[in-house]
């Protein structure tokens, strides 16, 4: 075989785009295309195409790897080189690596098709979002898992089963995600009995913490602090210091969410008629917002000098290679955490991204600002999801107390 393999030079002219456009290192540029070239001889000589490749596959490969001068293992720093390479080759040809492992059991079929077909439902009837979906999908699972392990049929599942499952389940859970755990079982035992996999609805039965309307005191920053932050965070021109005030504009002028940002795409702000266009994550709604100077300037700035240079058209991306977009599932607790710990503030509550959030909401509402404006621009679909920040002017509500009479003695 020709030391060239000019018939592997396709896919490795691929990996290589692919690392130029992520911005990967001259290291790994040099050194992954180096080392999948063996990696093809040897599927070449096994006659194994390269779209069939499984992770027990890979493995035997990695394990065969040997020093050729002393004949023994690959050092652990050589193997995960090695890994690393092989496993972005095969993302770039097979889409999706490591690959999902498929249900091979009976109960494990069985249990796949029917959190499917429940995502399925949540999807397509309810219309429900995928963080939703997501923690549903999960309970789901986690029943089903139980009872298999517990050797007990879901057909004849009884109140008593169910209560020690949830006593082992969410013990350790705090008041509020006991009553969100709660309220997903409910969900999960109503789609069992309605497609008729549990006989008995065992939904009504289940019983969470009383969670009262707008009984939670939501956590702000103090204005103050947050001008430090903001003025220390003004000083670093670094990618990433260009990045953070950016996205820390965005937070204290809209109050967005940390996931409404990291959904934000090029197309989505209109320069010429400074519109910026907002998905709401929770509700799915659009929102048209002004795009106003501050936070225009400090996009402007980051697009022009800190965001690397790729072909992705999401606005906000990692600092460092692979430059792609912030994960979703990812929260931007350490934008806002980091930059205030920076300057020695250290809020009694939270301090992430919904800090800021519920400090917007208490300056529009200082400022004369109605609950349904505000709602609009925090995204909410009734007044009720923002009535809770009235909480918060604490200052405010003590301005309009009425004074207690006073008796005068006789």
């Amino acid at each position: 075989m020709s030391r060239s393999d000019p018939e592997f030079e396709p896919l490795l002219k691929k990996l290589r785009k692919h690392l130029l456009e992520y911005g990967y290192g001259v290291g790994a540029r040099f050194n992954y295309p180096h080392v999948a070239r063996p990696f093809l001889r040897h599927l070449a000589k096994r006659k194994q195409a390269i779209e069939s490749v499984t992770a027990a596959d890979v493995a035997r490969y990695l394990d065969s790897l040997k020093l050729k001068r002393y004949r023994r293992p690959f050092p652990d720093h050589s193997r995960r080189m090695h890994r690393a390479s092989i496993h972005m080759l095969l993302r770039l040809v097979q889409g999706e690596w490591p690959p999902p492992v498929p249900p091979t059991s009976n109960h494990q079929c069985a249990t796949h098709s029917m959190v499917t077909a429940f995502d399925t439902w949540m999807r397509e009837l309810r219309g429900l979002s995928p963080e939703t979906r997501r923690g549903r999908r999960a309970t789901m699972y986690e029943l089903l898992v139980w009872l298999h392990e517990q050797n007990k049929s879901l057909e004849v599942l009884t109140i008593d089963e169910l209560d020690v499952y949830m006593a082992k389940r969410y013990a350790a859970l705090r008041r509020n995600s006991k009553a969100e755990a709660a309220s997903n079982l409910r969900t999960v035992l109503r789609y069992l009995h309605e497609h008729g996999y549990l006989a008995r609805d065992l939904a009504p039965l289940v019983r969470g913490p009383t969670m009262y309307a707008l009984e939670g005191i939501p956590s702000m920053l103090r204005p103050e602090d947050v001008q430090r932050a903001l003025a220390a965070l003004k000083q670093d021109r670094s990618a990433v210091g260009r990045r953070d005030f950016a996205i820390w504009m965005l937070l204290i002028t809209y109050g967005l969410r940390g996931g409404e940002i990291k959904a934000l795409r090029l197309p989505d702000i209109d320069w010429r008629h400074e519109r910026l266009r907002i998905r709401h994550g929770k509700t799915g709604a659009y929102s048209d917002l002004p795009l106003l100077r501050k936070p225009a300037n400090a996009l402007l700035d980051y697009l022009r000098h800190g965001r690397p240079k790729t072909s992705s058209q999401t606005v906000f991306l990692r600092a460092q290679a692979p430059y792609r977009p912030l994960a979703i599932s990812t929260p931007l607790h350490g934008v806002v955490s980091r930059r205030l710990a920076a300057v020695g503030v250290v809020p009694a509550g939270k301090h992430g991204t919904h800090a800021l959030r519920h400090a917007r909401a208490v300056s529009l509402l200082r400022g004369g600002v109605s609950l349904k404006v505000i709602g609009d621009v925090l995204g909410h679909r009734s007044e009720r999801s923002t009535a809770v920040y009235l909480k918060l002017a604490t200052e405010d509500l003590r301005s309009v107390a009425l004074d207690l009479p006073v008796r005068i003695q006789s």
